[in-house]
């Protein structure tokens, strides 16, 4: 159900406020580009500056103008088993297709309390669960073999892969089996990933160029790494800025050159710099490039 390319949707902003007119028109432009999947509120969907009617808000905004054309996956992650809990109880509730689950940040469990963690959500909730496993911005890296723990519960489905060690998708397909879902969390990796038998990317960059990233993924699937390689060439010069400064904020400004949104993100994040801009601009211009309408 979970494959190939799926947008990290970023969360458009009128001021202080949801543009939830925005949002729903990125939805289907990105479901009219042949995006394969979404997520909403992700880290790149500003969920730790959501208040909580917020998060709830965009899941259901994000179902509603989906309406079943691609599976929805929400980010129902929290440092808070509870919390996490009840948003992936409400994501159920709303219709969402699965839920992605952040390793939680700050806390710095051990691996037990990684797995109780997981298993507490995945007992409470009946929906698959996609663990998101990003140690640069959790603190935490959940090892293999925990991993291999965790698939054998029944609702964890698969996991996103942001570790940045293209080997990790190797070692756990080969600890867990070829039916685990082995999403890249890394676009500028996504290609090294798929080869190592990943099934997708949860991806930044398909903010900007869904069709691209679309046919890119596309390519892996089908085995055609030839056409595959063709097109990570042209989205590398995007992958390399979309980080330079912390994420959402260089793709948030690249949206705002398609007239997808405002750039404009909530503190403690920050507009994208004069300079970034610039080399984003460089980025942009050696792409095919679909406005939205």
């Amino acid at each position: 159900m979970f494959r190939g390319s799926i947008t990290a949707l970023i969360t458009p902003f009128a001021g202080d406020k949801l543009d939830e007119e925005a949002f729903s028109r990125l939805v289907d432009w990105q479901i009219l580009q042949g995006t394969h999947g979404l997520v909403p509120v992700g880290t790149t969907g500003e969920s730790p500056t959501l208040t909580r009617s917020e998060h709830k808000r965009v899941i259901e905004l994000c179902i509603e103008a989906t309406n079943g054309r691609v599976p929805v996956i929400a980010g129902t992650g929290s440092n808070n088993t509870l919390d996490a809990i009840e948003y992936t109880l409400h994501a159920k509730k709303a219709g969402a297709d699965g839920a992605l689950i952040v390793a939680p940040y700050y806390n710095k469990p051990s691996q037990e309390g990684l797995y109780q963690h997981y298993k507490a959500i995945q007992d409470a909730v009946e929906i698959p669960i996609i663990v998101y496993n990003i140690p640069g911005r959790s603190i935490v890296d959940i090892s293999v073999e925990t991993m291999a723990r965790l698939a054998k519960l029944p609702n964890i489905v698969g996991v996103k892969d942001a570790t940045g060690d293209v080997t990790r998708i190797s070692q756990q397909r080969e600890a867990i089996g070829e039916d685990f879902l082995l999403l890249s969390g890394d676009d500028p990796l996504a290609l090294a990933s798929m080869v190592n038998g990943a099934h997708g990317c949860i991806s930044v960059a398909s903010n900007i160029v869904p069709k691209l990233c679309a046919l890119f993924q596309d390519a892996c699937m089908s085995g055609d790494f030839k056409t595959a390689l063709s097109l990570q060439d042209q989205l590398m010069p995007l992958h390399n800025v979309m980080f330079v400064e912390p994420s959402p904020a260089p793709v948030k400004y690249a949206a705002s050159k398609l007239g997808i949104c405002a750039p404009n993100v909530r503190l403690p994040m920050i507009e994208a710099s004069a300079a970034l801009r610039q080399r984003i601009d460089g980025a942009l211009k050696g792409l095919e490039l679909q406005k939205i309408s």
